[in-house]
């Protein structure tokens, strides 16, 4: 009873908030209607982290970015932003409560304490065959795409030349070049369960993960380098129980000068972006613009499709990743709804729950939201209990996926089932066991 109390007293909190943040809305109080909301997402973010014990804890991760991406985009600080309609309200509210309903149903609330992975020589093998293979895997396809497109995107004048980078016929060949995004991961697993200090094997890891790293700056994707380092740092995280506030702050600094480095790379200026996103303030610097815009215009995006969808398509917008990746979309186009609501044809970015209103509306996102909290849940008791290492990039993929919620529909991505299929084929490979 005293955890049930608990429970509805820390989403009590939230209802509230958001109440309040409505009626602010309404009001036109766009500034009082995001803080509230942003200050809402960060309480309850500590909170979680210290029932957790972990920076990392799912729900936490969850909260701090669906409700605080949801107040940063209540600032309306663009004049393509205008009040949202009651039914977006509505489901930006049904998603969260959702999440939380499918987290908590039938389990007792715990601490994330994980296993640390012990040293294990067959399995740390294992592990480093697949980290080569990844390699020679990803590098030869990402050639092979050279080569057929004729250009490499970072050389490139075009600012939007990573869009263009691939061709249908090569779409595999495209999911297996990104799919080294997996090696950091996978090294810090390797180096945690290795007992061996081989110098060659340390020399091939170092290059396994140069070519990681390469890749996504050569296809300049903001979003592969950023996924890459923050699995790889969720699950240092989750292994190393003792770890220092330094490494921390390490770890933060790693990410967010990727981040620079990354931007700066994508040729495009603060005027060109204050342009397209018709910021208010016209001056506001490149580096606050660009996180801006691909945290805000995405529930915007939202409220354009609550707006103006005519049909729900009942299930074709989330079926899209096996219509993709058996190639039928090639074969009956007409399976894959082709209107995508966009405040400007420009900004493409969505929420992980777009696709779910298209296809169902406020039920659908009820029902996702609900399934993806049963998920969070059941990973975290799992690694309390496995000893298979590969679980933990499992983990680690979830938790990028929820702490950018706000950013894109996840799993109604091909790339995304692609890569936990891998993981999954790695998983069965690193914990095999004959007996």
């Amino acid at each position: 009873m005293r955890e049930r109390n608990k429970i509805i007293l820390e989403y009590g909190t939230y209802m509230l908030s958001f109440f309040v943040s409505y009626i602010a809305s309404l009001a036109e109080w766009y500034y009082a209607s995001g803080i509230i909301l942003i200050v809402e997402a960060v309480y309850l973010y500590v909170h979680w982290v210290r029932e957790s014990g972990s920076l990392v804890e799912l729900r936490a991760l969850f909260t701090l970015a669906w409700v605080g991406g949801q107040g940063i985009s209540c600032l309306k600080l663009s004049t393509l932003q205008d009040s949202w309609n009651y039914i977006t309200w509505l489901s930006f509210f049904v998603i969260y409560i959702a999440f939380g309903i499918g987290y908590e149903w039938g389990r007792k609330y715990s601490r994330v304490e994980g296993k640390e992975p012990e040293k294990n020589k067959k399995k740390a093998n294992r592990l480093f065959r697949c980290i080569m293979l990844l390699l020679v895997v990803s590098a030869g396809c990402f050639v092979i795409e050279i080569i057929r497109i004729g250009y490499i995107p970072v050389f490139s004048d075009e600012p939007y030349s990573y869009s263009y980078f691939r061709m249908s016929a090569l779409h595999y060949l495209h999911y297996c070049a990104i799919s080294c995004i997996l090696i950091p991961g996978l090294t810090v697993l390797w180096k945690k369960i290795d007992s061996e200090e081989s110098k060659w094997r340390n020399g091939a890891i170092i290059i396994a993960n140069i070519v990681a790293f390469a890749v996504p700056f050569l296809y300049v994707s903001r979003f592969q380098f950023l996924f890459e380092i923050g699995v790889a740092a969720v699950i240092y995280i989750l292994v190393n129980k003792n770890m220092r506030k330094s490494t921390l702050v390490l770890l933060g600094f790693v990410v967010c000068a990727a981040y620079v480095v990354i931007t700066l790379s994508q040729k495009r200026d603060a005027i060109y972006l204050n342009n397209v996103f018709k910021m208010k303030y016209t001056h506001m610097p490149v580096f606050l613009t660009q996180p801006y815009i691909y945290i805000a215009n995405n529930y915007d995006n939202f409220d354009c499709l609550v707006k103006n969808l005519p049909k729900f398509s009942c299930g074709l917008r989330m079926l899209f990743p096996f219509v993709s990746l058996t190639g039928l979309k090639f074969v009956m186009p007409n399976l894959v709804p082709a209107t995508v609501y966009l405040t400007s044809t420009e900004l493409t970015t969505l929420t992980m729950f777009y696709d779910a209103y298209y296809d169902f509306g406020v039920i659908g996102v009820f029902v996702i939201a609900l399934l993806i909290g049963v998920v969070a849940k059941v990973i975290i008791d799992i690694i309390k209990k496995s000893d298979n290492p590969v679980v933990y990039l499992f983990y680690g993929q979830i938790a990028v996926y929820l702490a950018l919620a706000f950013f894109t529909t996840w799993f109604s991505s091909p790339a995304t089932w692609f890569w936990l299929i891998i993981t999954g084929m790695i998983y069965c490979y690193v914990g095999y066991d004959k007996k």
